[in-house]
């Protein structure tokens, strides 16, 4: 009997460690996500600010806890699009359209970015896929349409 009561004693201290272990986890993963969800919000807050460089620093901060983060990536893109940084935005744009394939809004930028660089094929191939999973922006689709078609290639023109 004594070596009964000795284990089943055993086992219930046991639980009892595993379920402070399992309190303990779920208190530290709630703080984490609500740090991140701050620093999200402080660097929107900023962004609107035109503060760049302190939105930048809480996007990427939000990224260190969430790095599947395509809010933040896009807000990355966004600083770097005004501050005329191409290759940022573009690694930023990316980086969303790895996690969202069908973000409109990071599809469009890109799209814009590509015909800026005068990347015709992908700027087209963009503006097809623009027009399959456009929510929000489809009414920018003709203009994007307007601007590759001022940077078509003349042989192109007359084969339409």
């Amino acid at each position: 009997m004594i070596h009964r009561f000795n284990f089943n004693n055993i086992i219930m201290k046991k639980i009892l460690f595993l379920i402070k272990v399992l309190v303990v986890c779920s208190l530290v993963t709630t703080n984490a996500s609500a740090k991140q969800s701050n620093h999200l919000k402080e660097g929107i807050k900023l962004f609107k600010k035109d503060e760049l460089e302190k939105s930048k620093i809480f996007f990427e901060r939000d990224i260190v806890f969430n790095p599947k983060s395509e809010i933040s990536y896009l807000y990355l893109a966004k600083i770097s699009n005004k501050k005329n940084n191409e290759d940022e935005e573009e690694m930023n744009l990316n980086n969303v359209l790895l996690i969202n394939p069908q973000n409109d809004e990071a599809i469009y930028m890109l799209t814009i970015l590509k015909i800026k660089q005068s990347d015709y094929n992908q700027a087209k191939d963009l503006i097809d896929k623009f027009a399959l999973v456009c929510k929000s922006l489809c009414s920018k689709k003709d203009e994007i349409q307007k601007k590759l078609k001022r940077l078509t290639p003349q042989n192109e023109k007359d084969n339409n």
